[in-house]
């Protein structure tokens, strides 16, 4: 391969971003002069360029690795290169954002930029005491931080960590933008960071696979390229459904679509059905004419006109975060709701509304639908092959799928924040009866039969799953009574410390509550009735007893909410105005009453299902005797029936 196709593509990602972003800018009205309060041509049209090179060059740094722990062999060259773009892109990153940090300020303030103590002093102040600027020099900071380890680390576990600290990075930027001051800001946060990191896998692992191509030689590439385009389909699904939730937001109407925010919009969706065709071209032609021609001609054709059009997305995208949006963004907050929550109060809870009503969080959505889908392509798999898959495994992991999307994203999730009972309501189905419905499901034990094993020194799905679950900490973690200790424990440290507040008012704590409940749920019921390996079991009467000590202590915890003389986050729940329902306290007694009944209803399952299990351990156990005699002639019988013999005679001898 010459160094201009090495380079074509690289060339038209950033040529067409950048001709993108000067005519969306220029027709969205973006680049703008704000008269008086103008901060200089250099700050209008040098912001959304520079946060344009942020996320081209992030995505480069997490497509990059992302592509090495999950594609790359750790024993090949591939894999060495491919932490080189990450890091170069980390570079790139590091100085783009330390650049938009500067224009930001001169945004923010309307001060054009000038080389003056002045500017210098009113600069420190916004990056150590403005939460914008303590913001993107959060993002510069990670980024310098994710250079030097990309350097440094070779072993892909520890990678892993690099690879988050990368993510963690594009956290800060998905609260810039729009969605900070947007009616329905969970929603819009959510959804605009999930649209970064999904943009960011695909663009840049494309680009990492044209810069690393030099490494790739003979059947490599069309190999490595079938594992990209397996992420690169997720990424489309989430690109896609998170692009259509923000633009929902942000445009509102039909005839908003006319508007330039909405021409703009329209274009970016367009491009979006292009990348599209170019994925099912990718996955349905290119990978199998690559397995049998030695000609690249048609590859690099290709993934030069992909990247082409990456770029124009990219491009609109930044532009499109500069522009006028159709639907206010900065609503009139004129109820204590809306001040606290920056939503007004839903309408009275109902049956119906409780069954009908949705206040959709796009992250457990997509972790449902995923889940259900990936599961059921196990098992289909699986058939194919002549292997068989218990039916009721199946159902009851759809189901469980199906109850996490309800609690999350249903009539219960409209509530949330404003009911201290459906907060409890949530939290004890996501710790008692989504995990009931998953853990029979034994996804593990699916995943490793069903996901092909690498032969090539790289880890795939089946070998990541595997080695997180054969961990020690995995060990530690799956301990019964580690398991019990989580479970019980962290409702006392969670509702009686600063976590519930952060929980309740933060949405990313929102976030954190909604994994660590649904982690520690899992792991004790997996330790009690679990179908996948673990490294130690309890015997059956052992786990009837750990269940029995944690019913008492989760009753105890539910009484203690019901009779609390106090109400808990008095200034968050006592202070939304609400007219209809319970008042605080009373629906803080009817929480307290949710987290005895609805905890102790599962852990009665629990222990019907336990019994269960160990009766049917029983008769294996017995029929497995019964085989042995059989196969011996009955001879344990004889053995014993001579004990016996001998031991009467012995009594008699001593008469």
């Amino acid at each position: 391969m010459n160094r201009a196709q090495r380079v074509a593509g690289p060339v038209a990602l950033i040529a067409a971003a950048l001709v993108a972003i000067i005519a969306a800018l220029a027709f969205g009205g973006g680049s703008a002069p704000l008269g008086l309060s103008d901060p200089g041509a250099v700050t209008r049209w040098g912001l959304p360029i520079t946060k344009l090179v942020v996320d081209l060059s992030s995505a480069g740094a997490i497509g990059a690795l992302l592509l090495a722990l999950f594609a790359l062999s750790s024993k090949r060259a591939e894999y060495d290169k491919a932490l080189d773009v990450a890091s170069a892109s980390a570079a790139v990153m590091t100085v783009a954002s330390g650049l938009t940090t500067v224009l930001s300020f001169s945004d923010a303030s309307f001060t054009p930029l000038a080389a003056s103590q002045d500017f210098s002093n009113q600069f420190l102040q916004f990056v150590t005491q403005v939460a914008l600027g303590q913001a993107w020099g959060i993002t510069t900071l990670a980024a310098a931080a994710t250079t030097v380890l990309c350097f440094a680390v070779r072993n892909q576990v520890a990678l892993v960590f690099v690879t988050l600290l990368a993510l963690g990075a594009l956290v800060p930027i998905a609260l810039q933008g729009h969605a900070a001051g947007t009616s329905g800001h969970n929603l819009a946060i959510t959804a605009l960071g999930l649209h970064i990191v999904g943009a960011a896998v695909w663009i840049g692992g494309l680009l990492t696979l044209v810069l690393i191509r030099n490494t790739l030689a003979g059947d490599r590439l069309p190999t490595v390229l079938s594992r990209y385009s397996s992420l690169a389909i997720i990424c489309f699904v989430v690109v896609a459904f998170s692009g259509y939730l923000s633009a929902e937001l942000r445009v509102g109407t039909w005839a908003a679509l006319f508007t330039p925010y909405g021409v703009l919009v329209i274009g970016k969706a367009a491009v979006l059905i292009v990348l599209g065709l170019f994925g099912v071209l990718q996955r349905r032609w290119l990978i199998a004419r690559l397995r049998t021609s030695a000609s690249r001609g048609p590859f690099w054709a290709l993934v030069t006109t992909e990247l082409a059009f990456m770029g124009f997305a990219s491009g609109i995208a930044a532009a499109l975060a500069r522009t006028a949006t159709p639907v206010q963004q900065t609503p009139e907050t004129t109820t204590p709701a809306e001040i606290l929550t920056g939503q007004p109060l839903p309408p009275p809870e109902t049956l119906h509304s409780l069954i009908f009503g949705a206040n959709v969080d796009p992250v457990w959505l997509l972790v449902a639908a995923f889940g259900i889908f990936f599961y059921i392509a196990g098992v289909l798999r699986l058939r194919r092959r002549g292997d068989s898959w218990p039916l009721g495994r199946t159902v009851s992991w759809v189901a469980g799928m199906l109850v996490l999307a309800y609690i999350t994203s249903g009539g219960i999730a409209v509530y949330v924040d404003y009911l201290f009972s459906a907060h409890m309501t949530m939290h004890m189905a996501l710790m008692m009866v989504v995990p009931l419905l998953l853990v029979p499901g034994a996804p593990v034990t699916l995943a490793a039969r069903a996901i092909t094993k690498r032969s090539d020194d790289s880890r795939g799905g089946r070998e990541w799953i595997l080695l997180a679950v054969h961990s020690r900490i995995a060990g530690i973690l799956a301990n019964p009574f580690i398991a019990a200790l989580l479970f019980v424990g962290s409702l006392w440290v969670f509702y009686y410390s600063p976590l519930f507040r952060w929980a309740t008012e933060n949405h990313l704590g929102h976030e954190w509550m909604t994994v660590h409940f649904l982690i520690t749920g899992y792991l004790f019921v997996q330790s009690l009735i679990g179908i996948d390996p673990v490294p130690f079991r309890l015997a059956y009467p052992f786990r009837l007893v750990l269940l029995l000590g944690t019913m008492v202590v989760h009753a105890f915890f539910g009484l203690t909410i019901m009779t609390a003389s106090g109400l808990f986050l008095a200034d968050w729940f006592g202070a939304m105005g609400r007219t209809w329902g319970a008042t605080p306290m009373n629906d803080q007694y009817v929480a307290g009453g949710i987290a005895w009944s609805i905890g102790e209803l599962p852990t009665l399952v629990l222990a019907i299902v336990v019994a269960l299990q160990w009766s049917r351990s029983d008769a294996r156990e017995t029929k497995r005797k019964d085989r042995a005699s059989d196969r011996t002639g009955n001879a344990d019988v004889a053995e014993y029936n001579a004990m016996l013999q001998r031991m009467a005679e012995k009594d008699a001898s001593h008469r």
